[in-house]
């Protein structure tokens, strides 16, 4: 039997660490959930991927899309925080970017942050707080699923100004101050698990949004799951099929080296909408490098491997229909 899947358990903060108890059952759910998944895969006999598994399949991909494996990893005041997932500077414009990017285009959700921005000014927090939820509909009308959007970013807003008197989350990037009362130990930063947790108990928060905000914006270690990584991982047989995007993550982020969790979710996700070979609706009969990796070095027959494909995504048209509508990614 293979090992147990478990990594070093870091200090997990205690929800007596926040300001306020969570305010719902569903908080307290989610963060029960994500606190049994810090130092434990939900499928701890489950022997892949290996991390040399992850590194043929990083290399793999390096060389199919160059230039996605330069991306740059530095946030940036010039980016658009919709557009690259977080990648600024400003932990709560990342953050407020990664949820504008949930469940649309990259297009439309650019648009809808230059919206916010035209409306209120750049990072004008307190002016989007305080708007009618009306005006912040129409500001980010562009980005789809408007009317949610607002409430979750002007519910975030209101919770980080009363457990943290101003609107700001730079805590979670900052150095601990020696001698000071900072999250983090003495001369450390706040720790992945903490910054993690600290994300997902706003309400809107889920996983993925509070990875991406940790891997783009603070530079940590973190693998976000989304549709394309999901669906590319359960074709390399990384996860099982009974899995979903929320215990994907937490088992492949334990799984994964630090060291590649970057490169390899911009890879995964980049082939994943380029790539017409992995997908039956793109006529799943051409080629792709990872099939073609998994016929010659996994010894799966072509067939075998079309039939994953059309299942995969057949499974996926059906998610909506037999698992709860998500309220938060």
């Amino acid at each position: 039997m293979p090992p147990r899947i478990k990594r070093p358990r870091s200090p997990t903060p205690s929800l007596d660490d926040l300001a306020d108890p969570p305010a719902s059952p569903n908080k307290a759910k989610k963060l029960k959930l994500l606190a049994s998944h810090f130092t434990a895969s939900p499928f701890p006999d489950f022997p892949h991927p290996t991390p040399i598994e992850a590194a043929q399949v990083h290399a793999l991909l390096s060389e199919a899309h160059p230039d996605l494996a330069e991306r740059p990893r530095i946030p940036s005041e010039e980016n658009d925080s919709a557009w690259t997932c977080g990648s600024v500077p400003n932990v709560l414009e990342s953050l407020i970017g990664t949820i504008l990017s949930q469940n649309t285009s990259a297009r439309n959700s650019t648009a809808a942050k230059r919206g916010l921005d035209a409306a209120f000014g750049r990072n004008n927090f307190a002016a989007i707080a305080e708007a009618r939820k009306e005006d912040v509909v129409e500001a980010i009308r562009t980005g789809g699923l408007a009317n949610k959007k607002a409430g979750v970013i002007q519910r975030i807003l209101e919770e980080v100004y009363k457990r943290h008197g101003e609107y700001s989350l730079q805590h979670l990037a900052a150095m601990a101050e020696p001698g000071g009362k900072g999250k983090g130990k003495v001369g450390s930063k706040v720790s992945d698990d903490e910054a993690m947790q600290e994300l997902v108990s706003y309400d809107g928060v889920g996983p993925k949004t509070a990875s991406c905000v940790l891997l783009f914006c603070l530079g940590r270690s973190s693998f976000p799951v989304d549709t394309h990584v999901f669906r590319l991982s359960r074709l390399l047989g990384w996860v099982p099929q009974k899995a979903d995007r929320v215990t994907a993550q937490a088992h492949l982020d334990l799984t994964i080296p630090d060291e590649l969790k970057y490169g390899l979710h911009v890879l995964m996700v980049g082939h994943g909408r380029r790539c017409k070979g992995c997908k039956s609706s793109g006529g799943g009969k051409s080629d792709c490098v990872l099939k073609k990796w998994l016929r010659e070095r996994k010894g799966a027959k072509e067939e075998v491997l079309d039939a994953k494909v059309e299942d995969i995504e057949q499974l996926d048209a059906l998610a909506p229909y037999v698992m709860p509508v998500k309220t938060e990614d």
